[in-house]
């Protein structure tokens, strides 16, 4: 019983902590945001903000926000390529993603050396839906690959930066990916939550393991 008092009071807090952070730090960058959202719409016309459905604690799906960083047509030019491609097929199977993604437009491959696409998410966080560290988000196509440890990824709200993001982040296979996500929550506290955000800040700034 007190365990279980413990764990809800460490989420409230972790709560209040997220939401007021997110909401000085998105009144500080808001200049940056709407900068990011002119050169996206320069570059090519269309919606600044992509919002994808994603898998949120409890399996529940919320739509998830990033600035636009690809072309209007994206999924059908990553089928085609795919299709086309085994060598590109096999590592997007592997990881989920790719080097050398020929969806992405040039100020798009920019935002996402540097993560600033993700910078929309912050309002994910101030929703309610997501949290500053946590795992990283999924798409319901990649529940399959937790197999029984998704209950952990079930467990908690997904965050923009987490353990995976700062220990290799699109270097890592999935399986190791899932083996992160699982530690995380078995071992999480606030201050690490705090140390997670001050090494996000390096690594961003490092573009390692980004693309």
């Amino acid at each position: 019983m007190e365990y279980a008092v413990m764990i809800k009071a460490g989420e409230f807090g972790k709560t209040i902590f997220d939401f007021t952070l997110t909401f000085i730090g998105t009144i500080c960058i808001s200049p940056l945001l709407a900068y990011i959202a002119y050169r996206i719409k320069k570059e090519d016309p269309g919606p600044v903000i992509f919002a994808y459905d994603c898998v949120g604690k409890n399996g529940k799906i919320f739509k998830c926000y990033k600035f636009r960083s690809m072309v209007i047509n994206a999924q059908e030019r990553l089928v085609q390529y795919l299709r086309e491609n085994e060598e590109a097929r096999e590592e997007w199977e592997k990881y989920y993603k790719l080097k050398k993604d020929p969806r992405i437009t040039k100020f798009g491959e920019k935002l996402r050396k540097s993560s600033l696409d993700e910078l929309p998410q912050l309002f994910n966080v101030l929703k309610g839906e997501m949290s500053l560290v946590g795992p990283r988000q999924i798409v319901a196509d990649e529940i399959k690959k937790f197999g029984k440890d998704i209950k952990y990824y079930y467990s908690v709200k997904p965050g923009i930066t987490g353990y995976w993001q700062t220990s290799g982040r699109s270097d890592v296979d999935y399986q190791t990916r899932v083996d992160m996500v699982t530690w995380y929550v078995k071992n999480r506290t606030l201050w690490m939550d705090i140390k997670i955000l001050f090494k996000t800040i390096t690594i961003v700034f490092s573009k390692k393991g980004a693309y």
